[in-house]
């Protein structure tokens, strides 16, 4: 049995290391509630936008904008993987990761080559470490997502689906359900379906009607730029309210298992000083015996 000393040292130890679990679950929790309100307060334009982008592209059926043509064979795809800057939020990050390389690894089979857009140092290091070409890139995004910091890297993936360079482009990230749940999502985004746009059908989008200033080439193409920026925005947030949540479910997991450790290490601790005093009361009663 390890001496008193040592024991002690080791509950002074997880003491402190508690002491930060349990830090980092306040904070975490105080992030957790602005992120959900900023990842709220972008769903109804996220929702809105979605819907004119899809009145308006099946109001002018002669303009086919890039984005709404689908390739006939898919030989280049594109991901945009959104993860956290951070670690220490359980399996979020390996979740998302894990559901990403099963689609990669279908999509190989299937003859594509795959390039990628990392948001998030833990995506980055991940595409990175398995070879997949990253052809731009966002980190230390921080608590509140810029649009701004997201726009270079979003453009060279469109740019690239207008060029023909990629035949469909996926959105990878972790869609928060609660706050002890976070689904990892990978879908396509481009091209863009018309039915998955708006959750209506052809007939009920073309049913809308526009007067066009200046043209309707210029509007649509802008509009549905903003489209696409708007559903990256709103998975990196997301992303945020789910790292956040993910941290304090997991620094709370950790304070806890702080606290049954040190239970049991006061309890070996209190064994071995009864121990202790057992022995030298049983030294002095023989040694007054023996006199």
């Amino acid at each position: 049995m390890a001496g008193s000393k040592e024991i002690r040292i080791k509950i002074k130890s997880v003491q402190n290391t508690r002491k930060i679990t349990k830090a980092m679950e306040m904070v975490a929790a105080s992030k957790m509630r602005k992120a959900q309100e900023r990842m709220r307060a972008a769903r109804p334009y996220g929702e809105k936008i979605r819907k004119v982008a899809s009145h308006l592209a099946q109001a002018h059926p002669e303009y086919k904008h890039p984005f709404l043509v689908a390739r006939s064979t898919v030989k280049q795809v594109g991901i945009v993987l959104v993860t956290s800057d951070k670690g220490l939020c359980g399996g979020l990050n390996s979740n998302l990761l894990r559901q990403l390389t099963q689609a990669m690894k279908r999509w190989e089979q299937e003859g594509a080559k795959i390039s990628a857009v990392a948001l998030g140092n833990k995506g980055l290091g991940f595409l990175n470490r398995i070879g997949v070409p990253v052809v731009a890139q966002a980190v230390q995004l921080g608590d509140k997502p810029h649009i701004e910091k997201l726009v270079g890297p979003l453009k060279v993936m469109l740019d690239r689906y207008k060029n023909g360079e990629v035949d469909a482009v996926y959105l990878a990230y972790n869609r928060f359900i609660n706050t002890m749940k976070q689904q990892p999502t990978v879908e396509c985004i481009l091209p863009l379906s018309p039915e998955k746009v708006s959750g209506e059908t052809v007939q009920e989008a073309a049913a809308w009607d526009y007067i066009y200033e200046p043209d309707p080439q210029q509007v649509i193409d802008e509009l549905l730029l903003r489209y696409v920026e708007a559903l990256i925005y709103q998975a990196v947030a997301e992303n945020i309210a789910s790292e956040q949540s993910a941290r304090m479910v997991a620094m709370k997991a950790a304070s806890d298992n702080a606290g049954n450790v040190i239970s049991e290490l006061q309890l070996i601790y209190n064994k071995s000083r009864q121990a202790a005093i057992t022995k030298e009361l049983s030294e002095i009663v023989g040694g007054a015996a023996a006199v």
